[in-house]
């Protein structure tokens, strides 16, 4: 199952790259993380971006038929979580990255 996660991950990530997504990274964290097997993160340089990198990867999930799970709300302008089970995505402004610094945990 975490193969298929992997590949579902590296489309995502692709998605978001496609989008002119800042630093993105896809992460493995299935050995330290009890709900899931990666996180994608990604780097949205203002509000609209970030709001374009969220229906980007939102499209390229549903061609994979992939269904979002739970997303965070309310939809705040700095940071935005999408899960899909194995995949978490975490669209952040560089502030909110920076702040977080989720790749350290």
């Amino acid at each position: 199952m975490a193969r298929a996660f992997k590949a579902v991950a590296l489309a995502l990530a692709r998605a978001a790259d496609d989008k002119k997504g800042e630093d993105v990274s896809v992460l493995n964290v299935g050995k330290t993380s009890p709900i899931t097997d990666f996180m994608v993160i990604v780097t949205a340089n203002s509000r609209p971006h970030l709001e374009a990198l969220e229906s980007a990867i939102d499209d390229a999930a549903d061609e994979l038929d992939l269904k979002c799970l739970r997303r965070a709300r309310p939809a705040s302008d700095h940071w935005r979580v999408l899960d899909f089970g194995g995949i978490i995505v975490h669209i952040m402004t560089e502030e909110s990255r920076g702040f977080y610094a989720l790749e350290k945990l």
